[in-house]
């Protein structure tokens, strides 16, 4: 839990891109004061445009319980991972109701915030990140098998980065049972700039030219121009960017 108590407020953007390579778009956002998410329907699946809509649903109907409520007095990890719960449960109740969607999936990252702290919760290939004082950090694990292999020690950092199989999920959220996600919390200071975003971003740029086009003007103005840096690579995916600054309440 943070311990400073500076309440901050949220500035906040996000936007979505079919990319140059797909004929639909199985992203799903959603971004409020309270709760940013992105979730990706898994590629090769059924239905995997359900599956991310589906996942933000549900954060947005519990966006919307939080309204009334006191977040301060909230265990915020808790209530992220309710709201997977959830998720798991109406993506089978959906995969019961009508076959064709059985087997979907979706990756999912969020973020609640209470005004002081936030926390997260994410399963699968999309990404945080944290740019602090002109640095970009990581905030956030691939659930990936080239991420395992890398942190085995089997293959560089580098090679992970044009691997064959660099998309291929050990986690995710799924119709036939979800996985547990990480959930954590962390602290923030005034001027933080939080990025959310499916791997269509960073398929399509390096973490070098992300950092410099995400510290460039304002969260809508950063979001259309990671929009457009991933698809100036090649837009090999479906791009969904959220960028949210931390500002003083």
């Amino acid at each position: 839990m943070a311990t400073n108590q500076t309440r901050f407020t949220l500035r906040y953007a996000a936007g979505s891109d079919t990319g140059r390579r797909r004929s639909i778009n199985e992203d799903s956002v959603y971004a409020s004061g309270r709760l940013l998410a992105v979730a990706d329907g898994i590629g090769g699946q059924p239905h995997g445009e359900v599956a991310s809509a589906t996942a933000v649903g549900v954060l947005a109907s519990l966006d919307s319980e939080l309204r009334s409520l006191d977040l301060e007095s909230l265990d915020l990890q808790a209530t992220l991972a309710d709201g997977v719960r959830r998720i798991g449960e109406r993506l089978a109740e959906i995969a019961e109701q009508d076959p064709a969607t059985h087997g979907m999936g979706t990756t999912l990252t969020t973020l609640l915030f209470d005004g002081t702290r936030f926390a997260a919760a994410h399963i699968g290939d999309s990404r945080g990140y944290l740019l602090r004082d002109g640095e970009l950090h990581r905030i956030t694990r691939d659930h990936t098998l080239v991420q395992a292999l890398v942190e085995d020690g089997r293959i560089s950092q580098a090679d992970a980065i044009d691997h064959p199989r660099r998309s291929l999920l050990m986690k995710a959220l799924q119709s036939t049972g979800s996985s547990d996600p990480d959930i954590w919390d962390f602290d923030i200071r005034a001027d933080d700039r939080l990025l959310l975003c499916s791997d269509g971003l960073t398929a399509g740029a390096g973490e070098p030219a992300i950092a410099e086009t995400l510290a460039a003007g304002t969260p809508d103005e950063a979001v259309a121009a990671l929009i457009t840096l991933a698809n100036d690579g090649g837009g090999p995916d479906n791009i969904t960017t959220v960028v949210a600054d931390v500002i003083p309440a």
